[in-house]
């Protein structure tokens, strides 16, 4: 069995497929910059999701639509630096959804193309089929993303559960199964009732990744800044935090700023100086001996 924490291969669909067939789970982590991504693949974290809620947590928009791709593409790279072993999924932006097929298919050459990443992830239902063959075609792997579609949202209220009752998880179930036929390499699975992403699972060929969608699913993904009490955008209450960095920043942003009140930083010895004799040079009168 492959060990995630000490393997320098590079992992790819095949080694998630692979850890799907073994009955391994893995992780997934939202992810925005060079930084945390090295700390991430340090740690054992297997897949960086570079996803559009950069656009609430970092740039403090009320919506994940509205992230601009270029921003998208900008940090999609970094993380890929940050992390040249992890597999790093980037997150089609709403604004390639407004193109036909082709100029959807073109938005996700450009991310794979230009950022590196191993996957593009695409928020779709079952009426998306095309697409997502498409977008296979093309060669580039691609993650079907069903049940709550934040950038389809308008408004709060949008945001809620999937598959609780039996219409609507059947509908799930064929629509995923749809999706895999369809080339998709992974499959999403956000909000979905834990019985129904089970059920996928268990059904489905190519790995699924949970979203507040239970423990039954092969991987889970939480945002960066949920799990570290950072705050910003739509925290879901069934994510685990694992630590208030906020707290930690705080009294850290706190103590710097009684040090430059207090004059205790920073401190003469520790600054640059210059060379002996330089500065009486410098004092002494112009034309001078």
């Amino acid at each position: 069995m492959l060990d995630w924490m000490s393997t320098p291969e590079k992992i790819t669909v095949g080694t998630l497929a692979a850890a799907k067939r073994a009955g391994r789970k893995f992780s997934v982590l939202t992810c925005y910059d060079a930084a945390f991504a090295r700390l991430m693949a340090a740690s054992g974290v297997e897949v960086l999701l570079v996803g559009d809620t950069a656009g609430e947590v970092v740039l403090g928009l009320s919506s994940t639509r509205d992230v601009p791709a270029e921003f998208l593409l900008g940090i999609t790279a970094a993380v890929r630096r940050g992390a040249p072993g992890a597999f790093v999924m980037a997150d089609l932006p709403w604004f390639y959804r407004q193109e036909d097929v082709a100029g959807t298919v073109a938005g996700c050459g450009r991310f794979v193309r230009e950022t590196q990443a191993d996957a593009v992830k695409v928020e779709v239902t079952g009426k998306d089929t095309a697409l997502v063959s498409a977008i296979r075609a093309s060669g580039i792997p691609v993650v079907a993303h069903l049940g709550l579609l934040p950038q389809w949202i308008t408004g709060r209220e949008g945001y809620r559960a999937f598959g609780r009752d039996a219409k609507e998880a059947s509908q799930l179930i064929e629509d995923a199964a749809h999706l895999e036929d369809a080339g998709a390499s992974l499959l999403l699975l956000e909000a979905v009732a834990s019985e129904v992403a089970g059920e996928i699972t268990a059904r489905a060929s190519v790995p699924v990744i949970g979203c507040v969608s239970g423990p039954r699913c092969d991987a889970t993904v939480v945002v960066l800044h949920d799990m570290l009490g950072l705050g910003g955008g739509h925290r879901p209450r069934a994510v685990k935090q694992y630590l208030d960095l906020s707290v930690v920043l705080s009294k850290a942003f706190r103590d710097y700023v009684d040090d430059i009140h207090a004059g205790r930083f920073p401190v003469e010895a520790d600054a640059i100086h210059m060379k002996p004799g330089e500065l009486e040079r410098l004092s002494a009168p112009a034309g001078g001996c």
